[in-house]
């Protein structure tokens, strides 16, 4: 079994920044792809930003510019720099991990519990 446990969400006005974390605990051979996730007030769940194992990136229109992805393999823990935050970034923050565990023949999808961010003048 996998945990993913998210750090770093908190307060913040706009146009500041924070850094999130996900640490990645438990069977895991590699990590194929890791994301996150937030749900917009109504929308649905959207992708923030993903990266490969090989380090592609990818964004969401919304956050292209401003939020950077990034994974360090030899902690097993990803993160998500957000800066020029805006008000309407204000979400729950859910990371996503795609994990291929020891003696597995396929990954698994993985979420964390989520961390919240708010950003308010």
């Amino acid at each position: 079994q996998v945990q993913l446990v998210e750090s770093g969400g908190g307060l913040v006005q706009p146009g500041g920044s924070l850094r999130l974390s996900c640490a990645a605990s438990g069977n895991i051979f590699r990590i194929d792809f890791m994301a996150w996730y937030r749900p917009a007030p109504g929308k649905q769940r959207e992708l923030v930003a993903g990266i490969t194992d090989g380090g592609s990136t990818k964004y969401a229109e919304s956050v292209q510019g401003r939020f950077t992805i990034s994974r360090d393999n030899a902690k097993q823990t990803g993160y998500l720099q957000l800066n020029s935050l805006k008000p309407e970034d204000t979400a729950v923050y859910y990371c996503n991990a795609a994990i291929t565990g020891w003696a597995q023949l396929e990954p698994y999808d993985y979420w964390g519990q989520g961390t919240q961010v708010t950003v308010s003048s």
